[in-house]
């Protein structure tokens, strides 16, 4: 597959649209998302293909000032992931939940997209930054063992780089809180 998609995340918004500028200028890649996001922190998804998407990524993090606090490519991202991010998945039914929160969006991009590759689990929603204060979370649906072992490899995926903050899975949630998370 020649799809893949980059994020930068800088802890300053100057930074972060340099960054973001030079991505755009060092290869041909596409642009999907570049906002500030909370708190303060700039964030900037882009797509194309893998090479691409490789030598812009690695052309912004390139910060003298330090400012460029994580980032990532993904060679072949899970087909749910777009969906969950823009608020456009459609669950109809939820077994178990697994909520997994990280200290910043690219991880817990990276995250999501190894859970929903690891087991099957459908991708509820996943927030990038947005009213968290920085930090990001996904919301899966599954069989509680699915969700368990999806859980389990995404913290062991992103557990190394210390933005791993906390997860769980629920059994049998409640139908009020179901309809909170749809």
């Amino acid at each position: 597959m020649n799809r893949a998609i980059g994020l930068i995340e800088f802890n300053t918004t100057p930074s972060g649209i340099l960054a973001a500028d030079r991505m755009v200028k060092t290869a041909e890649v596409q642009l999907l998302e570049a906002q500030t996001v909370c708190p303060g922190k700039y964030i900037a998804l882009i797509a194309g293909n893998l090479s691409a998407v490789n030598t812009a990524v690695e052309s912004a993090v390139r910060d003298p000032g330090g400012h460029c606090i994580d980032s990532f490519v993904l060679g072949n991202p899970h087909e749910s992931i777009f969906p969950a991010i823009y608020g456009s998945s459609d669950v109809k039914e939820v077994n178990a939940l697994g909520i997994f929160e990280t200290y910043d969006a690219a991880s817990a991009i990276v995250a999501a997209d190894m859970a929903a590759k690891t087991a099957i689990v459908d991708l509820i929603e996943l927030r990038i930054a947005k009213g968290m204060c920085g930090k990001s979370f996904f919301v899966i649906t599954g069989e509680v063992a699915a969700c368990t072992e999806a859980i389990n490899k995404a913290k062991t995926q992103i557990q190394d780089g210390g933005m791993y903050l906390d997860s769980t899975v629920i059994p049998n949630p409640d139908p009020q809180i179901i309809r909170s998370v749809l």
